[in-house]
């Protein structure tokens, strides 16, 4: 037996409560055999706390002990985490989920952004799969994180997780898939999402059960083989094809203006990263690429100017490069100072997701 338990057993040992004995005494009774009977006197009755088998140790608790040892258990948790705030008012405790305390936070982050969550071609299978870095997204007033890297299939239609990621439909050629970042309502985690659509209110919600769409924070192409086109992503939102993209070749110019559709993103403007070159018949003739959103320009150096040089000799040529903004078309615009053909050649783009790093 425990040495604390006999010191305190010593003092009023007996078969009966002692005659000394107030409200509080706890006292001890040997009546039976082999046991030790705890009690407590409180003035009035003896309650029994305890019994202690002296052969064993074994202790058997009575009254408050055998309610607790009686109680149901709990049911394991279940549904959103919460957080508990107390109400001084009602003089109670009021819930929070943690869903309601992020979006009532969400605008307290100042602007909104997207940070981490490059996207680029999967290492092993660079042609159906694209890796999301982790992020954090703050859009719409709520705010979503990943803590790894996601992998994104073309080839099937979205699960949570390393899987499909098109939010309907099959991979098609020479499309536009725009990466979007989820909420998951219940916990506020990052999920992304594949959708040809260039808007949050475009992206199809069948699959999309629990999770809220916030902003995009990335894009890929496919090419005429509907295969992923390569890349290289910055954290400035700049993409590079690995292999430039000839968008022109020995394409008619002239001093009246026209549409160029490029490799770029559709449905969105975006900053095209242009090498281009340009030939004619005149001397000193030079040609303007430039933004539809300008309107119709004059090349020239007594006009609108130029990006590609002039030429010095008749059928010569003349290069330039510049970052163009497109039409959400995909379109530039075109214009020369004489009648010629031009090049060009689409080596990347920037398509602004708010980014900070």
């Amino acid at each position: 037996m425990d040495d604390s338990l006999r010191a305190l057993l010593s003092g009023n040992s007996g078969a009966s409560r002692p005659a000394y004995a107030v409200a509080g005494t706890v006292w001890v009774s040997t009546a039976t055999a082999g046991q030790l009977k705890l009690y407590l006197y409180d003035g009035a009755d003896d309650i029994l706390l305890m019994t202690v088998d002296t052969a064993t140790n074994a202790v058997t608790l009575s009254g408050l002990g055998a309610a607790i040892n009686a109680a149901t258990a709990k049911s394991a948790p279940v549904g959103a985490d919460k957080l508990g705030i107390w109400d001084s008012a009602a003089g109670d405790t009021k819930s929070l989920t943690l869903t309601v305390l992020s979006t009532f936070l969400a605008p307290l982050l100042g602007p909104d952004f997207v940070q981490g969550g490059i996207v680029l071609p999967n290492g092993s299978t660079p042609l159906t799969h694209l890796d999301i870095a982790a992020f954090s997204v703050k859009a719409l007033s709520k705010f979503a994180s990943t803590a790894s890297t996601l992998t994104k299939n073309i080839n099937g239609t979205w699960v949570a997780g390393n899987g499909g990621g098109l939010d309907t439909g099959t991979k098609a050629a020479n499309a536009t898939y725009f990466v979007y970042a989820l909420r998951k309502q219940s916990d506020g985690s990052g999920e992304v999402v594949l959708s040809t659509s260039a808007t949050v209110g475009g992206v199809n919600l069948s699959l999309l059960t629990g999770y809220d769409v916030l902003a995009p924070i990335g894009v890929a192409l496919t090419d005429g083989s509907s295969n992923i086109r390569e890349f290289i992503m910055n954290s400035r939102d700049e993409y590079t094809y690995t292999g430039p993209v000839k968008d022109a070749v020995s394409l008619a110019v002239s001093s009246t203006s026209a549409l160029l559709a490029l490799t770029v993103p559709n449905g969105v403007k975006v900053e095209a990263k242009l090498r281009m070159q340009y030939t004619a018949s005149a001397t000193t003739a030079s040609a303007l690429v430039h933004d539809p959103a300008q309107g119709t320009l004059v090349a020239g150096i007594g006009n609108d100017g130029a990006n590609i040089g002039a030429i010095q000799v008749a059928s010569n040529y003349a290069v330039g490069s510049g970052r163009i903004w497109t039409n959400s078309s995909k379109q530039v615009r075109h214009v020369a100072g004489a009648t010629g053909n031009i090049w060009v050649w689409t080596d990347g783009f920037t398509f602004p997701c708010k980014r900070i790093a």
